[in-house]
């Protein structure tokens, strides 16, 4: 799903000034809880500057970004066509709750998808992360979040009344029920990290 609409430089690029901000800090986090080498896929891509940055940080890191928009899937590319490093892969069109690629992942990352999608896209996310990640391998999950059934400030609770109004299926989840569904799909909470602007990282473990 995008949550972009900035034209970047290209009339491909997009870009995000979501994005921009919160990419530093994501990926700081990502440091600390994924290994220097690592094969990783992307949920949600957007624009492909997340991943961009990403693997351009990190060259262990074998990136797959993927995403279900036709826009983002040509920002992806574009993204990676012009600046990308090699270890940043084509993207592919990839909805949680279809068919998902015959690999196995060291990290699924998901940013900014749990809210503005349905509640069976994060169930979908949490069965097929269970199958698709290895031994030990790490499910990050970043955004806002309820926690123990209340906003964390006030502007996430207008921003879950703005999603419900978009889509009355979307909207800020509580932390405690998103653990609760990955967890008979052998995935468990390790950490929580609080973020910039009232978001969470939230890093699961396949045991």
């Amino acid at each position: 799903m995008s949550r972009t609409d900035h034209r970047g430089t290209s009339p491909a690029r997009l870009k995000s000034p979501a994005a921009a901000r919160n990419r530093e800090p994501i990926l700081a986090v990502l440091e600390e809880v994924l290994p220097a080498r690592a094969r990783v896929l992307e949920l949600a891509s957007g624009s492909g500057e997340h991943g961009l940055h990403f693997a351009s940080a990190m060259p262990g890191w074998q990136w797959q970004p993927s995403d279900v928009d036709s826009h983002s899937l040509a920002s992806i590319e574009a993204w990676r066509s012009t600046s990308g490093p090699d270890n940043l892969r084509a993207p592919i069109r990839l909805d949680a709750t279809g068919d998902w690629p015959d690999e196995t992942f060291d990290a699924i990352v998901a940013i900014n998808l749990i809210h503005i999608s349905p509640w069976e896209v994060t169930e979908a996310l949490m069965a097929r992360a269970g199958e698709h990640l290895a031994a030990g391998g790490t499910l990050y999950l970043y955004g806002p979040y309820r926690r123990e059934g209340r906003h964390t400030a006030p502007s996430n609770a207008a921003f879950d009344e703005d999603l419900r109004r978009r889509d009355a299926r979307w909207g800020v989840r509580d932390l405690e029920a998103v653990v609760e569904a990955a967890m008979p799909h052998g995935l468990t909470l390790e950490t929580v990290v609080e973020m910039p602007a009232n978001n969470l990282s939230v890093v699961l473990r396949r045991q």
